[in-house]
């Protein structure tokens, strides 16, 4: 890249990367080329994986057959969004994959917060607080709205959890998500995703 495309920026991470291309000529180009370096090397480039991605936005209205990849957990696709004057456009904008939203989901699932009325909510929070200050780190950087409804199941568990330990919540959901609400309001750091957003105040989300 250094040698043959000096004006094309590239990032890496293990074998994932991804070059920026002012055209879709220059983009047909550097692919030949990385195809046949690779050749030279004894290896190949992934058939399925590897693809001209044209990143459309409100400044690039054209149309491609692909236009978003994914690349480090996150997804880079056309995506509406609001500028700072509460206008809202289209941008080439990242948020959290599918595939990462799968992960995170299956987590939350192995935790079985619901099985474990033999703690406290303050044992359960110091459990998942750790993790979960990582995915807001990371997944809430951009895009945080798609990472909310992951965040949120995580009261869906809470509230059953609440119906198993307590005699007076068993069988009362309703009753659950209030209570679950008010401790919410008395301890909104109690729990890292409610410091990110994701209260339970108004929401009755089912955990599966």
């Amino acid at each position: 890249m250094d040698r043959n495309y000096p004006g094309s920026r590239f990032e890496r991470y293990a074998d994932d990367a991804i070059v920026h291309c002012r055209s879709k000529e220059e983009a047909r180009s550097v692919l030949e080329a990385i195809r046949g370096r690779f050749a030279e090397c004894g290896l190949e480039l992934h058939p399925e994986k590897t693809r001209i991605v044209y990143c459309k936005e409100d400044d690039r209205p054209g149309s491609h057959e692909h236009i978003k990849f994914d690349f480090l957990g996150y997804t880079f696709q056309p995506r509406r969004a609001k500028n700072r004057w509460g206008k809202y456009f289209i941008g080439f904008l990242p948020a959290i994959s599918d595939k990462a939203s799968t992960r995170v989901g299956h987590e939350i699932r192995h935790w079985r917060l619901h099985r474990r009325p033999d703690q406290t909510l303050l044992d359960l929070a110091r459990l998942v607080n750790p993790v979960v200050r990582g995915w807001v780190t990371y997944y809430g950087r951009f895009y945080p709205s798609r990472l909310q409804p992951l965040l949120r199941r995580i009261n869906g568990y809470l509230v059953r959890w609440a119906m198993s330990k307590y005699k007076r919540l068993r069988r009362r959901p309703t009753r659950a998500w209030k209570w679950l609400a008010s401790v919410a309001r008395r301890s909104p750091a109690l729990f890292a995703h409610w410091e990110a957003g994701a209260r339970p105040e108004g929401w009755a989300v089912g955990a599966g």
